[in-house]
């Protein structure tokens, strides 16, 4: 393969993968699901990871393909206008198109669409017809659209008639809808101001949604404020989407929990509700367990243990905890102190901050595990933890698929709180200034870093 052109081995691997996708489905009964019709729920091989592999080879090939066939003028005019994806997006987000046409299987008039909308039809066809041609809903027949397998992921659960008047449980349960909300308005806005905010042509803000907003608070503070409600709320619904990608196995293997002796002491430092302490708890009942945040925070998560495992309370096996990370840790020579997507949110100076207030109540035993996304380079890298060489000609980091995504989130962190996506010596080198040993890591959609008192 390595003798082929870039050209043929790109063509070769998407037709390898596609032979794959479709003798998987067809082993089992089934054809692969069709993009001109809607969003039913996971099918049955959703989950397998041999092919979830394959389908990002495949979609990493075709990008690379497109980037090296079509000329670069043409990839720019399709690079730089961009924007317009992002406010189509939102505007069929904010009006709540997908849910109109839930219904309308087979598709529905723009004047039907504008009058349900209340926006003019001859700008709301306009609108469809861009994400149309881009596979995102359907043009059946003239000015009749219809949903699709991506659109119809961003239908609400709640009736259409009721989304206006419950903004604030709009998204509840439709962490699709919520992302696109989210990237599309406060994000969007923010972004328009991140060259200002690198080149400091405005200074005294910390990031471009401060100069945005032109506002000290940070993003979190903003969310909480009475007047954000709807966009918090929101915020919130995406963010439990997200974490929802991340299968329970990422926790239970990433450290050999089972090592600890009985009645260990593990804390989940801005575990927010708690849920994936419930997770190790369920998993490993040995160990005793305390979930710090703040005190909003710790008040709703007495709810969530008292609906979940409330056993686990009233045992003392689980502990609810007020705990500001930027404060002196409580607990005093715990055997693991475990994070799980915290650091990402926060410069190093920031970052440093917590792990300093960890280290200092560290005991000669005790651990950090960190898990956090890996940002893997677009080159050869030989670091550990570092993902295995794809096929040729495929970017080391596969491109969209994975470098694109996490590249991605990247930027979304430095617009939005200053934080980053940190590479393997970043990790490496933030825990050795705050005084934590890197020992291993476990690569993975969510690595996870084990750290010992240095």
């Amino acid at each position: 393969m390595a003798n082929d052109s870039p050209l043929l081995a790109l063509a070769a691997i998407i037709s390898a993968g596609v032979r794959t996708l479709e003798d998987a489905y067809a082993q089992q009964g089934h054809t692969f699901p069709s993009l001109n019709e809607p969003f039913t729920g996971p099918g049955p091989l959703d989950g397998d990871k041999a092919l979830a592999d394959t389908t990002r080879l495949i979609v990493a090939a075709a990008h690379q393909i497109i980037a090296t066939v079509r000329s670069p003028i043409e990839t720019f005019q399709d690079y730089a206008p961009a924007l317009y994806m992002t406010t189509s997006l939102g505007f069929v987000d904010q009006t709540d198109i997908a849910d109109v046409l839930k219904e309308e299987p087979q598709g529905l008039h723009v004047n039907d669409i504008g009058k349900k909308i209340n926006v003019n039809p001859v700008n709301t066809a306009r609108i469809l017809r861009y994400l149309a041609s881009r596979h995102v809903f359907r043009e059946v027949s003239p000015n009749v659209f219809a949903n699709n397998r991506l659109s119809s992921f961003l239908v609400k659960q709640l009736p259409f008639e009721e989304l206006k008047s419950k903004p604030t449980t709009k998204y509840e349960g439709a962490p699709a809808a919520a992302f696109v909300g989210h990237m599309s308005d406060e994000t969007f806005k923010s972004a328009q101001f991140l060259p200002s905010y690198l080149l400091n042509d405005t200074p005294g803000y910390e990031t471009s949604f401060n100069l945005a907003y032109k506002t000290k608070q940070t993003l979190w503070d903003w969310y909480n404020a009475p007047d954000n409600q709807y966009v918090g709320s929101r915020f919130t619904a995406s963010m439990k989407g997200a974490g929802d990608r991340y299968p329970p196995s990422i926790f239970i293997n990433g450290y050999d929990w089972k090592s600890l002796d009985e009645d260990s002491v593990v804390v989940d430092v801005g575990g927010s509700l708690g849920g994936l302490t419930l997770v190790l708890a369920k998993e490993f009942p040995h160990l005793k367990y305390v979930v710090q945040d703040l005190a909003p925070v710790i008040a709703d998560s007495g709810k969530f243990w008292a609906d979940t495992a409330p056993e686990l309370i009233s045992s003392g096996r689980v502990t609810l905890q007020v705990q500001d990370f930027f404060q002196p840790q409580a607990v005093k020579e715990a055997s693991v102190y475990y994070m799980r997507h915290i650091l990402h949110d926060w410069p190093d100076s920031t970052s440093e901050t917590i792990l300093k207030h960890l280290r200092a109540v560290a005991g000669p035993h005790s651990k950090l595990v960190v898990f956090d996304s890996l940002m893997p380079h677009a080159c050869p890298d030989d670091s550990e933890g570092s993902l295995p060489p794809p096929p040729f000609p495929l970017l080391a980091n596969l491109g969209l698929p994975v470098g694109g995504f996490l590249t991605l989130m990247d930027l979304h962190m430095l617009t939005t709180l200053n934080g980053l996506e940190r590479t393997f010596s970043q990790f490496v080198e933030l825990g050795a200034r705050t005084g934590w040993k890197f020992e291993a890591v476990k690569p993975g959609i969510l690595a996870a870093f084990v750290f010992s008192a240095a």
